[in-house]
């Protein structure tokens, strides 16, 4: 499947952490390392009280900004909830559906990512829907099993005329903030699936035009080969995302991985 049809997104999940005043600071030392010429989408996926100071600080536009989460509820009395419509306004480019954390902690179905996923779309947004596996489930060999079944609830809800807008995050469950990864092989194969769950929905075209990312504790060390691989289009980054300089290598191994592919 040939990568020039899709972009490569280079995503930082920051969770619950720095402070709307770490916004400025934080940026200005992410510019000075990026790479002068762009080789990727790159976006921080702040929490909602970050989103305003980040626009501010990235007039340029070289970084997206997203959010972490969204409410199915376009408005009305749910306090606490935060609309697609609210995230638009100010300025999100993408918001993350579905992680697993909001799966645990927030009871999130299957079918309510769908429906969040329909709300970021409804308004020019693209959702990066995540999908992933428990260690159980991968050692008892139902790993596509259940994250055929993720994609396709997901995918149920998506409106006729906006496929190519959805990103797809795979994130092993046993391997978000523990340090253990994937292996390229084992990340590839997954993302290989999920491509061809997408395929037999929407078709080849959508297929390969849908950016599948990786969000297993993506890191420095091991960025460009997991990139390297075929089905493999970018990072949601986690812990890493919070060192700019970190942050930056990552960004840095596109173009070493580009680089590669065309010598």
């Amino acid at each position: 499947m040939n990568k020039k049809y899709r972009k490569t997104i280079i995503a930082g999940n920051w969770k619950m952490n720095l402070l709307p005043s770490d916004v400025k600071p934080f940026t200005e030392e992410l510019r000075s390392l990026l790479p002068k010429a762009k080789t990727c989408e790159v976006a921080l996926l702040v929490p909602y009280t970050h989103i305003s100071a980040l626009r501010r600080a990235m007039k340029d536009n070289r970084i997206s900004v997203g959010a972490q989460d969204v409410s199915v509820h376009d408005k009305g009395a749910y306090t606490g909830e935060i609309s697609a419509d609210m995230l638009a306004d100010l300025g999100a480019s993408y918001v993350i559906v579905g992680h697993s954390e909001c799966r645990q902690y927030h009871g999130d179905s299957d079918f309510t990512v769908g429906a969040k996923a329909a709300a970021v779309l409804e308004k020019e947004m693209s959702p990066i829907i995540c999908v992933g596996e428990t260690l159980e489930q991968r050692e008892r060999g139902l790993t596509m099993e259940y994250i055929t079944y993720q994609v396709l609830a997901a995918l149920s809800f998506v409106p006729e005329g906006k496929e190519r807008s959805i990103v797809i995050a795979y994130e092993p469950i046993w391997a978000i903030g523990t340090g253990k990864t994937a292996t390229k092989e084992e990340a590839q194969e997954v993302c290989e699936g999920i491509r061809g769950v997408v395929r037999e929905k929407f078709g080849a075209r959508v297929a390969r035009s849908i950016s599948i990312l990786y969000g297993g504790s993506m890191n420095p060390k091991n960025a460009a080969e997991l990139l390297s691989m075929p089905d493999i289009d970018g990072g949601l980054i986690g812990g890493a995302s919070l060192k700019p300089r970190d942050f930056a290598q990552i960004i840095d191994a596109v173009a070493q991985v580009t680089g590669e592919e065309q010598k």
